[in-house]
């Protein structure tokens, strides 16, 4: 798991705390409990490093230890920053309103969100669940990948240039060899945008995900979020999706950005 690139070269980069909050992002869907050896393992820190991450984490309550298993799960600490985070969103409120009425339409499998990037993910920070029982099901922490997803592609096509540009060279660093992929992937996308308002994913994420998405801006303009509409593909059709859903997407975001 890497750090902030050049983080030698910059005097007020606090290593420590980063190495601390490399820990924390180590679990995963579904997982409960880790051990030392798989916070080293994800994040390449030694295992004496790790033990005093973890030991510091434990006193402040981020991480809760096990003694007789040796694992490690999330404490109240980590909790309490979360839902901090989310209560301060001021675009928090208005989205529930809104992600319940792009549901409101003819299809029941249709699942709005709202998510905000992070790194190369984008984390969703508001959903409406579709009513029906389906397979895939969205919840608030769920992760879309930035690239591959309508929504990661929105957020992509409303960044900056320079904060594009950046998110860009941090995945080549990863995965130089599916630069030009994305970087293609992208160009299709903003031409989309330009042509009908939202970027759209079908099968690019999963097989069996059809979604499309547009930008939201936050009143103070110093975030981009993503809005989306999807479900499974053998549901969720595109021409509906485009024909129905997509002028109810683009008014929901001009609504949530309060933008004309």
């Amino acid at each position: 798991m890497d750090l902030i690139p050049d983080e030698d070269k910059d005097r007020n980069f606090i290593t420590a705390l980063a190495r601390g909050l490399d820990v924390l992002r180590c679990f995963r869907p579904g997982e409960a409990e880790l051990t030392n050896t798989d916070f080293s393992e994800r994040t390449g820190l030694p295992k004496p490093t790790v033990s005093r991450l973890t030991y510091t984490l434990c006193k402040l309550e981020y991480l809760v230890a096990d003694q007789r298993t040796g694992t490690y799960r999330l404490g109240a600490g980590v909790l309490h920053l979360g839902f901090g985070v989310l209560a301060g969103m001021e675009i928090g409120d208005r989205a529930a309103e809104v992600l319940s009425d792009l549901q409101q339409g003819p299809n029941s499998y249709i699942t709005p969100a709202l998510g905000e990037r992070f790194r190369d993910a984008v984390i969703y920070i508001a959903v409406r669940s579709s009513v029906e029982d389906v397979s895939l099901t969205m919840h608030v922490g769920s992760r879309m990948p930035l690239f591959h997803s309508a929504i990661g592609r929105a957020i992509l096509v409303g960044m900056p240039e320079d904060a594009r540009e950046a998110a860009f060279a941090a995945a080549c660093r990863d995965d130089p060899d599916g630069d030009a992929a994305r970087r293609n992937e992208f160009a299709t996308a903003l031409a989309e945008y330009g042509a009908q308002g939202f970027c759209s994913a079908y099968g690019s994420w999963r097989s069996d995900v059809n979604g499309i998405a547009v930008p939201v801006f936050a009143l103070t303009g110093s975030r981009i979020y993503g809005l989306n509409v999807g479900g499974p593909s053998f549901h969720v059709k595109k021409r509906q999706l485009e024909s129905h859903y997509g002028p109810r997407l683009i008014e929901a975001g001009k609504r949530l950005s309060l933008r004309p």
